[in-house]
């Protein structure tokens, strides 16, 4: 269960505050695939980090007893002036790997990413197509109660995205997901549940279909 409790976030602007969220209290069942709606600029990304305990309110509590993933799909957080493998080693020994399970996620990473001889290269020289690869990869190397997925499923060509949505589906068959999409269809194809965000306002549907019809509502009286 994530139980959030008289939760403000907002971000200071020159027109003032801007709230993602205020003042918002309830529960979210745990064993949910949870889709996260919202229309550009509503902070469905920021929240997300929230329930995940990446980032954290200005006002109130989150709590959780579930372990979640660092963002899937985006290729923030690496050691840029370290390798590929470098990096994967050093979340390892954050993670209080053994050796012998470094080694065993280290060519699991560099086999899935498919980056070949830049898994000994720098991330810097890396392009955000491949940082995200990496990332994606050492995500899946490790097991969690929740992913975190930002928009973005998979990077590359038509055989990468189709590997990475069947080891993606394969992966929560033991887990759960918050997942930030647009995509209707991923969402109705991975989510049981969803979350609505708008105007400093959470909600919580425990049929993802509900969750789609208020979105679209909500675009109805924006546009």
């Amino acid at each position: 269960m994530i139980e959030l409790k008289n939760v403000s976030k907002w971000f200071r602007t020159k027109q003032g505050k801007k709230y993602i969220l205020k003042e918002v209290s309830f529960s979210i069942p745990s064993n949910h695939n949870i889709g996260i709606l919202g229309r550009n600029g509503a902070g469905k990304s920021t929240i997300m980090k929230m329930l995940g305990q990446i980032e954290f309110p200005n006002i109130g509590s989150i709590k959780s007893d579930k372990s979640f993933s660092w963002p899937l799909g985006i290729g923030g957080g690496f050691i840029a002036n370290m390798s590929g493998k470098a990096n994967v080693k050093f979340v390892c020994r954050l993670y209080g790997k053994t050796n012998r399970e470094i080694q065993e996620i280290i060519e699991f990473v560099e086999d899935f990413s498919e980056l070949n001889h830049y898994f000994e290269m720098p991330i810097k020289t890396y392009s955000s197509g491949m940082k995200a690869r990496l990332n994606f990869g050492l995500s899946l190397a490790f097991d969690f109660d929740y992913l975190l997925i930002d928009e973005t499923l998979a990077v590359g060509d038509a055989r990468f995205k189709k590997k990475s949505k069947e080891a993606l589906l394969k992966k929560i068959e033991n887990c759960n997901v918050l997942l930030v999409s647009h995509d209707m269809g991923t969402l109705k194809e991975i989510c049981d549940a969803g979350i609505v965000v708008n105007e400093g306002k959470m909600s919580y549907y425990d049929d993802i279909n509900k969750a789609i019809e208020e979105y679209a509502e909500i675009n109805k009286k924006a546009g």
